[in-house]
């Protein structure tokens, strides 16, 4: 049976944008400044410092920031893995 997909790191490389780590080996960076200006839940995320403490939930399910169980904001994991797959093809595609 295969393992479903967890995320095993994840750090601020610049705001905005993280560098990913999955548990299939799978390293991505996921590019969501664009995402951080559609609403206001958002708005904490683009103070450069908070962005930086992301974390990695306890089981690899996503990306928060705030407390665990208690979250401002997340992003899950499958959803980033799209982002960062999709992204990486833009970025082929143009060169």
């Amino acid at each position: 049976m295969k393992r479903p997909l967890h995320i095993l790191t994840a750090e601020a490389v610049i705001p905005g944008v993280l560098k990913v780590v999955w548990s299939d080996g799978y390293e991505g960076i996921v590019d969501i400044r664009g995402l951080l200006k559609a609403g206001p839940i958002f708005k904490p995320l683009q103070d450069a410092d908070y962005f930086r403490s992301a974390k990695v939930d306890a089981f690899g399910h996503s990306i928060y920031w705030g407390e665990e169980y208690a979250e401002d904001v997340d992003f899950g994991c499958d959803r980033l893995r799209e982002m960062a797959e999709d992204q990486a093809a833009l970025l082929a595609k143009a060169s």
